[in-house]
């Protein structure tokens, strides 16, 4: 959905990454929990993390700071993951994204939204929706659905369908 298409108040999960403020739009986001235990998976890229088991399923674990090109996440008090529903090729998966830390929920009606910068052609921004305007402070509305590539969106739905491991 582009910024012209976002016609109504929207209500937005805002997170950290680094000094960054990002959002994403609620009704992606199916909860937040506390950073646990991430069990990692060989042959993946860099900035998946891994898996988590959340209520007997398998959830892939991206990190979004190296999603984005920054530093590992280190695991504070403030660290956690937001479980979201993304779309891939018409279907739903989960979807773990580790972040900083958790801000708020927020309110933007649409003429708080600028359209995302046009940065030249090298630079790919199709995953901003927006820039939202908030206390004299930008924060980088995502499009959760357009962070990750074709290949990489395999790889995920490929960790999604694997059963959880039990002990026995």
């Amino acid at each position: 959905m582009s910024v012209a298409g976002i016609m109504e108040t929207t209500q937005y999960l805002t997170f950290k990454l680094e000094d960054e403020v990002f959002a994403l739009d609620i009704s992606k986001v199916r909860e937040v929990l506390d950073f646990a235990t991430v069990t990692k998976v060989p042959r993946t890229p860099e900035f998946m993390r891994g898996v988590i088991n959340l209520r007997g399923s398998v959830v892939p674990v991206v990190d979004m700071r190296l999603k984005f090109g920054m530093s590992k996440t280190e695991k504070t008090v403030n660290t956690c993951i937001i479980i979201v529903e993304i779309s891939i090729e018409g279907e739903s998966a989960i979807l773990g994204a580790l972040a900083d830390s958790v801000q708020e929920v927020i309110d933007l009606e649409p003429a708080q939204i600028e359209p995302p910068p046009r940065i030249g052609t090298k630079l790919k921004t199709e995953f901003i929706r927006g820039m939202g305007k908030r206390n004299d402070q930008f924060v980088i509305l995502l499009d959760i659905d357009k962070i990750f590539s074709a290949d990489e969106l395999s790889v995920i739905q490929d960790i999604e369908h694997e059963p959880a491991e039990t002990t026995a």
